[in-house]
């Protein structure tokens, strides 16, 4: 199993490369997913463009001439691809679009599934990004224009994050059936003795905050088929 990394390789190529080379030097196995439009890739990829935007349902000349359209399309094939091979782990590197292609993809892997993304975008509003997955946003601080000495510094830390969530130790099997509580300040007295009865009666409790994303989590791991039941004080 491999990791996926997702970049634009006509305007990121030489910053896709440096992360490639740091983590194949260290045993990792990685594939690279071209999702550039326009500009000749800085290197061949293992999963070319025209690729991506097929596994996107669209051809690449169909979109090229339409920035809104491309990343769309780009979006699309790059969560197909990430369902289709399941990688071992996830990692982008992009602005505002190559952000959006890139976090497509993490949001379709399960919760634990190693997700790093270095985005100019990562200091503002992310949640467009994240959604309700565990996607890791690290801000790249300087554009990715280049390899500098702050550029390399956060690349560097980004791909041995990633190394590091790949080399932790699995956690023990959970065999509990699982429910999800949902909590406000308010309800925090109820919700904690729910949670005291029910894990006395030999289940997993899983407490989400009721801010919206809170709730929009639980839900996602409702359809995940992860919760065997909920207890929805809030």
């Amino acid at each position: 199993m491999a990791v996926l990394l997702i970049a634009t390789l006509d305007t990121k190529g030489t910053e896709a490369a440096f992360v490639r080379d740091l983590l194949t030097d260290r045993g990792a196995e990685v594939l690279v997913a071209d999702a550039g439009v326009r500009g000749q890739p800085a290197f061949a990829p293992d999963i070319d463009r025209e690729t991506l935007f097929r596994e996107g349902g669209t051809a690449l000349e169909r979109v090229q001439h339409d920035r809104g359209l491309a990343i769309e399309a780009a979006a699309r094939g790059a969560a197909a691809l990430a369902r289709r091979l399941q990688p071992q782990g996830v990692i982008g590197l992009g602005g505002s679009a190559g952000t959006t292609v890139a976090t497509a993809a993490m949001r379709e892997l399960p919760i634990g599934i190693p997700k790093v993304m270095v985005s100019t975008m990562a200091s503002g509003q992310v949640r467009p990004y994240v959604g309700v997955r565990d996607v890791c946003m690290m801000y790249s601080v300087v554009d990715i224009a280049g390899l500098n000495r702050i550029s390399t510094r956060i690349l560097t830390n980004a791909a041995h994050a990633l190394l590091g969530m790949l080399q932790a130790p699995a956690p023990p099997s959970a065999t509990r059936p699982v429910i999800g509580a949902t909590m406000f300040g308010v309800t925090t007295p109820c919700v904690e003795a729910g949670r005291a009865a029910l894990e006395a009666a030999g289940h997993e409790v899983l407490v989400f905050h009721a801010t919206g994303t809170g709730g929009q989590t639980l839900e996602g791991l409702i359809r995940d088929g992860e919760v065997a039941g909920v207890l929805d004080v809030t």
